[in-house]
């Protein structure tokens, strides 16, 4: 074997086993290319900055440039080629225009599979109808089922009242714009009441609504507490 492919074999092999000591494990699949998986990276980043649980915790994040179903489908795939055995593994996506058979179909896949291993477990991050309202949720409760157009609006005036500018969906500090500017418990409080009233329903009869919460509640878990 060449000297440089056996240098990257060994490589591979000693972060899987880096990885493997890892007890506790996020996959974060995200439908989008940039908005998601920039925001997400931000909680990354944090939980490898706090010394106490950077060795503890993996949080891997791909950006799939897909929707609903496919996003899930992706993630199957990932988790088989990988041999996962243990961890969670999340799909964030919207719902856009997109069938509500396909919006709701990635939950009950979710808890299809669910059944099958205890150890890996499938969630359904979703946004009815974009992730747009849960960073709406970070500066007002709001409740009216209007076009994703009407959230970014407000964000837009939100942001130019704070002085950053205007909201761009691809915001490399959108992170740390939600997290300083905004009231992420808040945001937590607002989704979850939302949640609560729509109760009974599928995820795209909860419009507006999003559970994007449940995977910030489980990685604000890992951040420093001057952070949160």
């Amino acid at each position: 074997m060449p000297k440089k492919a056996g240098m990257e074999a060994w490589k591979k092999k000693r972060r899987q086993e880096h990885l493997e000591k890892k007890e506790f494990r996020y996959y974060i699949f995200c439908e989008g290319q940039q908005t998601e998986p920039l925001y997400f990276e931000g909680f990354k980043r944090c939980i490898e900055d706090n010394p106490i649980y950077r060795d503890m915790v993996l949080v891997e994040i791909e950006p799939c440039q897909a929707e609903t179903m496919r996003v899930i489908g992706m993630a199957e795939k990932y988790v088989k080629k990988n041999k996962i055995e243990k961890g969670q593994i999340w799909c964030v996506y919207d719902k856009d225009s997109f069938p509500a058979k396909d919006f709701n179909g990635v939950v009950q896949r979710a808890e299809r599979l669910n059944q099958e291993n205890p150890d890996v477990q499938y969630h359904a991050a979703w946004s009815n109808e974009c992730i747009e309202f849960w960073f709406l949720l970070h500066f007002a409760y709001y409740t009216a089922n209007n076009h994703r157009t009407e959230y970014i609006a407000f964000l837009n005036d939100k942001f130019r009242e704070l002085g950053i500018g205007k909201y761009q969906k691809n915001m490399k500090d959108i992170f740390n714009i939600l997290m300083k500017k905004g009231n992420p418990k808040l945001a937590i409080r607002y989704a979850k009441r939302i949640i609560k009233d729509g109760q009974g329903k599928m995820p795209a009869d909860i419009a507006p609504g999003t559970k994007e919460y449940e995977l910030v509640e489980e990685l604000v878990k890992y951040l420093r507490k001057k952070k949160f």
